[in-house]
């Protein structure tokens, strides 16, 4: 992982953390698809919730200069998925992530595990 990778990932989840978002996961998908490097999967509470986490990550994010891709999902507020080229945040509702189990369909790739203080 280069270390612009790594940083935006940290920051990433540690704005999620911040925001109160349940179960963060982090999948490598590099090398078995050509639509993202990272996979960043997290819950919200409520529609309310996963909204404030998606203004939260585009908005702290565009103050360090990474700018939003493309966003879809975010008017049924259930599955909210924001494409930063090369890392891609999925947020959801409880039941959906449960529905959709993106850690299962992605199974092949690889959970990047946070250290100890936070970081991927």
């Amino acid at each position: 992982m280069n270390k612009v990778d790594a940083a935006v990932l940290d920051f990433v989840v540690e704005v999620l953390e911040d925001k109160k978002a349940k179960d963060i996961k982090i999948l490598n998908v590099k090398d078995i698809t050509l639509i993202a490097d990272y996979f960043v999967i997290c819950s919200g509470t409520s529609t309310t919730h996963i909204k404030a986490l998606a203004d939260e990550v585009e908005q702290k994010l565009k103050e360090r200069g990474v700018r939003l891709h493309h966003v879809e999902g975010y008017g049924s507020a259930r599955w909210i998925l924001m494409d930063y080229h090369n890392i891609i945040v999925h947020i959801f509702h409880r039941d959906d992530r449960l529905f959709y189990n993106l850690e299962r369909v992605w199974a092949d790739a690889e959970e990047v595990l946070q250290d100890e203080n936070g970081g991927a």
